[in-house]
This record gives C-alpha cells, sequence and structure tokens, in this order.
C-alpha cells in the first residue's frame, strides 16, 4: 500500500475517533469519496492498525444502529418548514 494511502486511513481513523462521526461527514471533510472512506475504515485499517481498528468498528457499529433515528430527523426538518 502507497505511503499516501496509509497516512490517509489514519488521519480519518483519528478524526473518527475523535469526532465519532459518520463516514459522509468525514468523506466530506477530507474529500474523498464515500466509498473510499468506507473502504479506508473497514478494509485497510485492519491492515495497518488493529487497536485503531477497535475503536472505528464501535462507532462504526453505533453509526448503524442509530441510522433510522437521523434519518427520521431529517424527514422531520424537512416537512416541518
Amino acid at each position: 500500500m502507497k505511503s499516501y494511502i496509509c497516512e490517509r486511513v489514519l488521519e480519518i481513523a483519528d478524526y473518527v475517533i475523535e469526532h465519532k462521526c459518520t463516514v459522509r461527514e468525514v468523506a466530506h471533510i477530507f474529500c474523498v469519496s464515500k466509498s473510499t472512506a468506507h473502504k479506508d475504515l473497514s478494509e485497510r485499517l485492519p491492515v495497518i492498525d488493529k487497536q485503531r481498528y477497535s475503536h472505528i468498528e464501535q462507532v462504526l457499529t453505533n453509526n448503524w444502529d442509530v441510522r433510522y433515528l437521523r434519518g427520521g430527523e431529517a424527514t422531520k426538518r424537512k416537512y416541518k418548514g
């Protein structure tokens, strides 16, 4: 794996651990696609740093568990006016 990819993966992982943000949010912040951010976190990070991956896995699982709540809030805001 190229060094700039490793650096990006670690930067994204640190940001997600610190801010507990979603994959979409971190993708927007780091100017990469959602697919790239997700691949960095779920496939590349376990190869680079297993300890950080365990933290990321908890954040991603939490985001997955509450995604329907965020969707409901967005719909509520949309139609509330």
